[in-house]
């Protein structure tokens, strides 16, 4: 298994969290992306996903739904 690691900009820490997200824009309705995050990223990776509607929920990395991503 690959190695989860935190999704924010040059950060390489492991990822606790998943922000699950869709861009209605782009996105159906049921499609859930994911954001990996560290403790340190947690906060502000899903303050910029919420600011811009995107978010839908943030989870722990082993409660990830299958077929998200």
């Amino acid at each position: 298994m690959e190695a989860m690691v935190c999704s924010a900009k040059g950060c390489r820490q492991p990822a606790t969290w998943a922000h699950l997200w869709n861009n209605p824009k782009l996105h159906d309705g049921d499609r859930r992306k994911v954001w990996l995050a560290c403790e340190d990223h947690r906060l502000s990776l899903g303050e910029f996903l919420s600011v811009r509607g995107f978010l839908v929920e943030t989870v722990a990395v082993d409660a990830i739904p299958a077929g998200a991503g």
